[in-house]
């Protein structure tokens, strides 16, 4: 029997192909997205197997994280795996922003990527005691490298890792594992912009493979980590970067 899994932020990019391995895995998905059901839509229609939904929510709301949850575990009946996916790097917030830039971009940044993250987590977990089950969360190699032009960005990963990995030593008794993925820049969603020209060039010259990570091979080591041989990998923060920056 396939498990019950949602994975926020959903509608494109990473999100979207890691609904497609599960759904390719014979588990039912909850396609979560921010503003979009008409992508969140096209998701959904183009996973293969049956009982895939989709929800829509701004997850820095606690009540509208709350309520993906619940309507996940009652569309799904009941909940396997959270993968925290949702994200965002805007509003542009440069040192040199004016300072009213400067607030809100750390407002939304971080209500999204790190408390929507708990929010999640937090009315996920008495679902997934019942299953022994899985919590992903998405951060990203900007935690430990720095991003100076987005460093709400940088700074709400590396405290995603730091919740995750607290997380994980809290209900680890309860037979849940938590872990996090932290890709270096990905060739979708807001990574594609930053590979063109020269820049592009730069970034994938960080790597000795001369080239940045897919949307697939993040979402594959996604399905690893959810799965019930990752168990005692709990607390670990995979980097997924090719050796473009190591620590």
């Amino acid at each position: 029997m396939g498990r019950a899994v949602l994975v926020t932020g959903a509608s494109g990019g990473i999100g979207a192909a890691i609904a497609r391995v599960f759904a390719r895995a014979g588990d039912a998905v909850m396609v979560h997205y921010a503003s979009s059901a008409e992508r969140a839509q096209e998701v959904v229609d183009d996973l293969p197997g049956v009982g895939h939904v989709m929800f829509g929510a701004d997850l820095a709301e606690p009540e509208q994280a709350r309520r993906l949850v619940e309507t996940t575990a009652a569309n799904l009946g009941g909940l396997d795996v959270v993968v925290n996916n949702a994200g965002t790097a805007a509003p542009e917030h440069a040192i040199d922003c004016s300072f009213e830039q400067w607030q809100l971009a750390w407002q939304r940044i971080v209500a999204v990527n790190l408390l929507g993250a708990a929010y999640v987590s937090h009315c996920a977990i008495p679902h997934l005691r019942e299953r022994r089950g899985r919590i992903v969360n998405v951060g990203s190699r900007a935690a430990y490298r720095g991003m100076p032009a987005a460093p709400a960005y940088a700074a709400s990963k590396a405290a995603l890792h730091a919740f995750a990995q607290s997380l994980a030593v809290a209900v680890g008794g309860d037979g849940i594992a938590v872990t996090t993925v932290a890709p270096g820049v990905v060739d979708t969603g807001m990574g594609t912009p930053f590979l063109q020209g020269e820049v592009g060039e730069a970034i994938r010259g960080q790597s000795p493979f001369y080239r940045v990570a897919t949307a697939e091979e993040v979402a594959s080591a996604v399905l690893y980590l959810a799965s019930p041989e990752a168990e005692f990998a709990s607390g670990t923060v995979l980097d997924l970067n090719g050796a473009s920056y190591l620590r």
